[in-house]
C-alpha cells in the first residue's frame, strides 16, 4: 500500500512538471522569458503654441504608451506613480525623481512635439536613470507632417527604437501590417490594417469570394485564393501598383498560398489531378512541381521561415486533419499530431515552433472546442494557448515572434485578436462586419 501511494504521488507530480515547464519553455523560445523592464514613460511636452498641438500630443502619446505595453516585455510604471513635474527635455530630468519609489523607474522615455506650419518635430529620448553619469541609451529626432497618420507612424518608429535597444536588438513590430479577410463591404474582400488595429482599409474590389492573404517576404506583393470566372485560383496583387496583376492558372482548385522565406517560391494546394495536393513554383508562377502523392486532400502549406527547407501541413490521408512536416521536397514525412481535429498551421520566425488549431477531442458529445495551440518541433511538447470558448483559428505570427494573432468567434461572429506567444494579453482588434483569416507581415 505504500509503495501504491508513493506510485501515485510521483505521478502526480510528474503531471504538475508540464504546466509549468511548458509555459516556461514558450517564454523562453519566443523572448518572453526575460525580465521584463521597468519603463516610465511619461506624455511628450508641447514644445510650441500650435492649436495643433494638443490633438496630435494626444495621438502621439496614446500610440507610444500603447507600442510599448503591446510589446510583451516591459513592466510599464503606472502613471500615477510619477512626479508632478515630467521632463520634456534633457535638461529636464530628475533622476532620484524617477529612480526612486513610487516610481523606481529603471528606463525613463520621454520628449516633446511641436508644429511649425504644415510639419510636425519630435524630440525623444530614453534614458537609464539609475546611470546618472551616462543615462542617454537613445535619442532620437523626426519631422513629418502635421498630421495624424504621420504623428502615429513617429511613435511606431520611437516604439520600435525602444523596444529594439531594450528587447535583446530583436526589431519592434509597430510599423508591421496585417492583412486579412472581410465580408464588411458585401462580399469577401483582402484588407490591411496596422498591427494594432488602426488604419483598416480594403485593398481588393473583386465583387467575389477571396481567402487566405499572403504577403511576400518583401512586402511589395500578397498571394490570395479567389474564386474567378473559371474556378478557384490563385490570385497575386501588388501594393506597389494598388491592383491585381497578372499570374498563371492551373485549373482545379487552388487555394493557400504560402511563401517560401526568400521570396523566390510558392507553395499552395490544388486539385487539377484529382485529389488535392501541394504543389510548389516559383513566386512567377512557373516551374510548378507537385511534393505530395497520397489519397486523402493535403492542403494548408507552410514553408518554415528560418530554414526554407521544410513545409508543414494538413492531410487528411489517416483520416480527420492532421498537422505533417516534410522537407521542401516532398520526402522525410513526419506527423506531429496524433488525435482530434488540427488545421491551420503556422511556423515561428524562429523555426522552433507550430502554432495551429486544434480540437483534440473530435467528435459527437466529446468535451472541447476549437483553440489555439504552440507546439515544439523536437520535443512535439504543446501547450493550449486559448481557453475562452468559440471557435479559434487561422493563427499567423507577428515578425518579433513575440505575438499571434488569430480568428475567433468567441464574441458572436468571427473577429480578428492578438495575444502574445504565450497565450497573454488577449485583445480584439476589429468590430465592424465579418474578419478572418488574418496574416501578418515578415517585417
Amino acid at each position: 500500500m505504500k509503495r501504491f501511494h508513493s506510485w501515485i504521488i510521483a505521478f502526480v507530480l510528474l503531471l504538475s512538471i508540464p504546466t509549468w515547464g511548458q509555459q516556461d519553455w514558450i517564454r523562453t523560445g519566443t523572448g518572453l522569458g526575460v525580465e521584463k523592464v521597468r519603463l516610465a514613460v511619461p506624455d511628450f511636452k508641447a514644445s510650441t503654441q500650435d492649436p495643433k498641438n494638443s490633438d496630435l500630443l494626444k495621438v502621439f502619446n496614446d500610440t507610444l504608451w500603447n507600442d510599448l505595453d503591446n510589446a510583451g516585455i516591459f513592466d510599464m510604471v503606472s502613471k500615477s506613480f510619477y512626479p508632478l513635474e515630467v521632463p520634456g527635455t534633457a535638461a529636464d530630468v530628475k533622476f532620484e525623481a524617477w529612480s526612486s519609489p513610487p516610481p523606481n523607474a529603471s528606463m525613463l522615455a520621454f520628449g516633446n512635439l511641436g508644429i511649425s506650419g504644415a510639419n510636425a518635430t519630435v524630440q525623444g529620448w530614453l534614458y537609464d536613470v539609475k546611470n546618472v553619469t551616462s543615462p542617454q541609451v537613445l535619442g532620437k529626432q523626426y519631422q513629418d507632417a502635421a498630421t495624424s497618420d504621420a504623428v502615429r507612424t513617429i511613435a511606431h518608429k520611437f516604439a520600435d527604437e525602444i523596444i529594439f535597444r531594450l528587447g535583446g536588438g530583436i526589431q519592434g513590430i509597430a510599423e508591421s501590417k496585417i492583412f486579412f479577410v472581410s465580408g464588411r463591404s458585401g462580399h469577401k474582400e483582402i484588407w490591411a490594417m496596422d498591427y494594432d488595429g488602426a488604419n483598416q482599409r480594403e485593398l481588393t474590389h473583386l465583387g467575389s469570394i477571396s481567402l487566405s492573404p499572403r504577403i511576400s517576404p518583401e512586402g511589395s506583393r500578397l498571394a490570395f485564393s479567389s474564386l474567378t470566372k473559371t474556378g478557384w485560383e490563385i490570385l497575386m496583387y501588388s501594393l506597389d501598383l494598388d491592383r491585381v496583376v497578372t499570374f498563371p492558372k492551373f485549373g482545379g482548385t487552388n487555394l493557400s498560398p504560402a511563401w517560401s522565406a526568400d521570396g523566390t517560391k510558392l507553395a499552395f494546394s490544388s486539385s487539377r489531378s484529382g485529389d488535392s495536393e501541394i504543389y510548389v513554383m516559383d513566386s512567377s508562377g512557373a516551374n510548378l512541381k507537385r511534393i505530395t502523392s497520397f489519397k486523402g486532400p493535403d492542403v494548408s502549406p507552410v514553408w518554415n521561415r528560418k530554414t526554407g527547407a521544410q513545409i508543414a501541413w494538413v492531410s487528411g490521408r489517416s483520416g480527420l486533419p492532421q498537422i505533417y512536416t516534410m522537407e521542401a521536397d516532398g520526402t522525410n514525412v513526419q506527423r506531429l499530431t496524433d488525435e482530434g481535429y488540427a488545421v491551420s498551421p503556422a511556423w515561428s520566425p524562429n523555426g522552433q515552433f507550430l502554432v495551429f488549431s486544434w480540437i483534440r477531442h473530435y467528435g459527437p458529445g466529446a468535451p472541447g472546442a476549437q483553440d489555439i495551440y504552440i507546439m515544439d518541433i523536437v520535443s512535439k511538447q504543446w501547450v493550449q494557448l486559448t481557453h475562452d470558448g468559440g471557435r479559434n483559428d487561422f493563427p499567423s505570427w507577428s515578425p518579433d515572434g513575440r505575438h499571434i494573432i488569430f480568428q475567433s468567434s468567441r464574441a458572436g461572429g468571427d473577429q480578428i485578436w492578438t495575444m502574445l506567444a504565450d497565450g497573454t494579453n488577449q485583445k480584439r482588434l476589429t468590430t465592424a462586419g465579418s474578419n478572418m483569416q488574418p496574416n501578418w507581415s515578415w517585417k
